[in-house]
């Protein structure tokens, strides 16, 4: 007897096959999910985050239904939503640092006290750009920071979806987080 794992994988490759339904069908399966997902990649942002989790979700819907994507099975597409997730973010941050800085607007001195940390969605952008630069030297690693840091699996979970080995996968988070750190100090 099929197991919803087998049923989301049959749903996501008939959606790939042109089956519209089959991918409305598995992204309501899944919704619960994306939405835990979701809402673990904005508990990362800052509090007064203007994206709720619904509004990411639907994001991701209006992202991946018009694209044709071959899904290997239910782990690939939770990597691929994943990684659009940090996607969405980063153009949000994006925008709405092009908004503080004016948009083309005159700047607006501010005085030594107004000095602060960077806003998280400044830091979004410099991890965003770092974790390409990792994408292109270690793929892999790159990729476990983006299932763990931004999606929220465990360590089991992210070895499983990326098939490998608890042992190398923490080899990898240990790696990328070191070549992070040191990149965005």
């Amino acid at each position: 007897m099929p197991g919803p794992e087998d049923e989301i994988t049959t749903l996501l490759q008939r959606w790939a096959a042109g089956d519209r339904n089959a991918g409305d069908l598995a992204l309501e399966r899944t919704y619960r999910e994306l939405r835990d997902l979701a809402r673990h990649y904005l508990r990362q942002e800052r509090a007064a985050h203007t994206l709720q989790p619904t509004a990411l979700v639907h994001e991701i819907y209006l992202r991946l239904a018009g694209k044709s994507i071959h899904w290997n099975d239910r782990k690939h597409f939770f990597v691929v939503v994943a990684g659009q997730m940090r996607r969405i973010l980063v153009d949000h941050a994006r925008a709405r640092n092009a908004e503080k800085r004016g948009d083309g607007a005159a700047p607006i001195p501010w005085n030594e006290s107004d000095r602060a940390e960077l806003p998280r969605s400044e830091n979004m952008l410099a991890l965003d750009a770092a974790l390409e630069t990792l994408k292109e030297l270690e793929p892999r690693a790159a990729s476990v920071v983006e299932l763990r840091y931004f999606g929220g699996f465990g360590e089991s979970e992210a070895a499983d979806i990326l098939e490998i080995s608890v042992a190398t996968l923490k080899r990898d988070w240990d790696f990328a987080r070191a070549w992070l750190l040191q990149r965005l100090s």
